[in-house]
């Protein structure tokens, strides 16, 4: 337990020193100018035994006189972690008794419930604590310095933010600092306002931190002072923990376009996930004779923290394209397509020569496509009826044709089958024969918006939209709900049991028979972000569905129940279509027909908008359930540590674990730790520079009354109710007429709607699934609300206004 000094410790020795003091001892090594100290490691803490003794020797070898006293916990500075204030500092303790007293309150700084929280947050389930003892120095200046822009997240830029005398006034928030952004590149004097720092303090600086970054290898907040000599101090230095991960170096500057939140996808993708995803567009490419890279089919799909990414960046440089790019992205939102409007201003994105494509693949595809993509449609339009029972026989069809390899099969043949064969049953004729319907019920549901304007209004037009049938996932969601139904003669098992037990009880044969194995049988493929084939499916793991079927039990009032709402919103859209039949025709005979004959068969085909997703999600399930087995023959050749390890490999590195015994354990740990890392992440940019620029940073946001966050209309109506603010659909636990408040939604969240008042999210489109699904349901929805689940909290009463986009909250005083 003898204290070290800070020259003698080096970041290997972090779990004895802490973050804070490792990365002090890492600035001496590196030849910067640190006050002198000493650590009180974490031995001490451990044994709760102070050795006052060599704890005064040491201070006496300092010199004594004024220091200060700092945590250093073994969770501290760390790369996902900063826990930036979250344990304390004491400043100019002077003697040793008062030493001793200032260790032992920064010990009891650990579990202060900020700390606690704090950690519970990060996922961390305990630490220790070290206690740094340093000189103190009487700073003229002092501050923080980023080496990249915390806000924008741009890594070219360095910010910094100074004032006179100690730098924790500017840590607390109790001053107005001087704020410098400099370039990283930019070597003559900074052309920056009057401040308390001249150019040659901040070329200092800069110099310092860029050390610094390529000591460490990634940005560094920095804490530092400017004596009365001019003399620089480097008080800390550890990893800027909020910046949203690089793309890619491609030499050149390029715009990302996050594609995840149109699925309703924000959470990270596994490599696995993103690797099947990719061969399977190869097949499918190759099947319609478009020709690309072998080895990446889709290379403008780019992960980027496990999320979905598009490289706009030759579409932007497209002079044709980039005129029709902001209708375009309509569906992306006001503040995505805000973002990239921006950007066509910017002279890094100036338009250029050539297409983003090669024409002949688009020939190619469009000869191979079209022809029975254009009689699908018409045919729809023509017999709906019949185009709905044939796409429905087309999925079917598709399902029974994905049969997997024997149970004898080795894990060489099964992988083979899914790189080559488990998505094949998807690439015939059965998909085309599907996308006709689904097409034209695309173009039904949007064509009467412009026949029919200047007469209905937009709340019309989703109402007409509402209790949409043959929608396959509002289809599950119904039959969920008659499950719970079942479940009602047994309501307190359901009500009092965690849903894991429930699993447990159901697995085991001990639950009372509710028609469970009935609806994993049809939907038992499905999952929250279901596109990831590393997302457990339901018939794996069911507790998603006991949890909602608690919640579907809470409803009391026999008019709240989902399926009288659904079909209420039913009703509504045939009295609306009547009404606006007659409105229209009355102004515009002709043109009212046509709207009419639209209106009536988008009820008969609209509703198969997300069976083409639903058409795919068999071969996913099959194939995770054939990696699953690939990944126990791995573990038991000691490659793997679990079986579900594989879904953090791709399917290149598979292939060589499998055939050439490659151990990947390593890496699949680093791929984990960064993927834990990414699902606490509570936002994403949409729109994203190649360094590291969240381009909606950059936009001005819009006024905003006080109170109300303005976000995008989703789905027409108003609703008054205590927000649920939720994260994570699995378990999650919602009261009939609370408003659902959450990030995004795909299908794997939809069950929820059954009993909530309204929706607000803070990614989405107008088509995606959560709006779409709430129209159908008559549900108010309000998307793109920017950091809604942070503004809003859970039992806060607010006013939603799915027409207008708006979200007030409601002063209960």
């Amino acid at each position: 337990m003898k204290p070290i000094r800070l020259s003698e410790i080096d970041s290997s020795m972090i779990d004895l020193v802490g973050g804070k003091a490792a990365g002090l001892g890492e600035m001496i090594k590196a030849g910067e100018r640190v006050p002198d100290g000493f650590c009180l490691t974490v031995e001490a803490y451990l044994s709760r035994d102070l050795p006052e003794k060599e704890v005064i020797d040491a201070y006496q070898r300092l010199g004594g006189g004024r220091v200060s006293v700092r945590s250093s916990a073994t969770a501290e500075d760390l790369p996902d972690a900063s826990f930036a204030g979250q344990q304390d500092t004491f400043l100019d303790i002077d003697g040793p008794a008062s030493l001793v007293e200032a260790i032992h309150k920064c010990w009891r700084s650990l579990h202060s419930d900020r700390a606690v929280a704090y950690r519970a947050a990060a996922g961390i389930d305990d630490a220790a604590m070290a206690v740094v003892i340093q000189r103190m120095i009487d700073p003229a200046t002092a501050g923080v310095l980023f080496t990249a822009n915390p806000i924008t997240g741009c890594r070219t830029e360095m910010i910094i933010d100074a004032a006179r005398g100690l730098g924790t006034a500017i840590v607390d928030g109790t001053v107005v600092p001087d704020h410098y952004v400099l370039d990283h590149h930019a070597r003559t004097g900074p052309h920056l306002p009057e401040g308390c720092l001249g150019t040659l303090e901040l070329e200092r600086l800069r110099d310092a931190g860029l050390r610094l970054q390529r000591h460490f290898g990634s940005p560094q907040d920095i804490e530092w002072a400017i004596d009365s000599d001019g003399v620089l101090w480097l008080l800390q230095s550890r990893p800027i923990t909020t910046l949203f991960p690089l793309p890619p170096d491609t030499g050149e500057t390029r715009l990302y376009l996050e594609f995840g939140h149109i699925q309703g996808m924000l959470r990270p993708c596994t490599p696995m996930g993103v690797s099947l995803l990719k061969a399977g567009s190869a097949l499918w490419f190759r099947a319609h004779g478009v020709r690309g890279d072998a080895r990446d089919p889709l290379p403008r799909l780019v992960p980027i923290g496990g999320r979905l990414y598009f490289d706009l960046t030759d579409f932007v440089r497209n002079k044709a394209m980039r005129k029709r790019l902001s209708t375009s992205l309509q569906v992306y939102g006001p503040r995505v397509q805000g973002a990239v409007e921006h950007m066509l201003t910017d002279p890094r994105f100036a338009p250029r020569r050539g297409f983003p494509f090669r024409l002949s693949n688009i020939v190619r595809a469009t000869a191979s496509v079209a022809p029975s993509m254009v009689s699908g449609i018409v045919s729809s339009l023509a017999r709906p009826d019949a185009a709905r029972v044939r796409a429905y026989r087309a999925v079917e069809e598709m399902r029974r044709l994905t049969v997997p390899p024997s149970d004898s099969a080795t894990a060489a043949e099964r992988l083979r089958w899914v790189v080559e064969d488990s998505h094949r049953a998807i690439m015939g004729h059965g998909m085309l024969g599907l996308m006709g319907p689904l097409m034209a019920g695309i173009l039904l549901g949007t064509a009467p918006s412009g026949l029919l304007r200047g007469v209905a209004s937009d709340e019309d037009l989703d109402i007409v939209l509402g209790g949409m049938p043959h929608n396959v996932t509002t289809e599950m969601d119904l039959l969920l709900w008659s499950v719970a139904v079942n479940a009602r003669q047994h309501r307190e098992v359901f009500l009092s049991t965690p849903p894991g037990e429930l699993v447990a009880r159901y697995r085991a044969g001990e639950l009372p028979d509710i028609g469970m194995a009935g609806f994993l049988d049809r939907y038992g493929m499905r999952a929250a972000a279901e596109i990831d084939v590393g997302m457990p499916r339901w018939d794996e793991d069911p507790a998603p569905l006991f949890a909602t079927i608690a919640n579907y039990l809470r409803v009391e009032d026999p008019a709240q129940s989902p399926d009288r709402r659904f079909h209420q919103a039913a009703q509504n859209a045939e009295a609306m279509i009547e009404t606006l039949s007659r409105r229209t025709r009355r102004r515009r005979p002709i043109r009212g027909r046509i709207a009419t004959f639209l209106m009536r068969r988008s009820r008969k085909l609209t509703g198969l908008r997300e069976i083409g997703k639903f058409a795919w999600l068999p071969a996913i399930q099959a194939s995770r359930r054939e990696l699953l087995r690939i990944g126990d023959d791995l573990v038991s050749r000691g490659l793997l540590e679990t079986r579900d390890d594989i879904m953090f490999l791709t399917l290149d590195e598979a292939r060589t674990a499998v055939h050439d015994a490659t151990d990947h354990r390593r890496t699949v740990a680093a791929r984990r730790a960064d993927h834990r890392r990414e699902l606490r992440r509570s936002t994403v940019p949409g729109a994203l520079l190649s360094d590291g620029t969240d381009v909606e940073a950059l936009v001005p946001p819009a006024p905003a009354e006080d109170g109300t966050l303005t976000g995008m209309a989703g789905a027409a109506g108003q609703a008054t109710g205590k927000a649920r603010v939720i994260r994570d659909p699995a378990g999650a636990y919602i009261e009939p007429g609370e408003i659902l408040v959450a990030p995004t939604t795909d299908p794997g969240w939809t069950p929820l709607f059954l009993t909530t008042a309204g929706l607000v999210t803070e990614t989405g489109s107008p088509v995606a699934h959560g709006p779409t699904v709430a129209r159908e349901y008559g549900i108010p929805a309000v998307i793109c609300v920017r950091n809604a689940t942070h503004e809003i909290t859970t039992g806060q009463l607010i006013t939603i206004d799915g027409t207008a986009g708006t979200v007030r909250i409601v002063d209960e005083d």
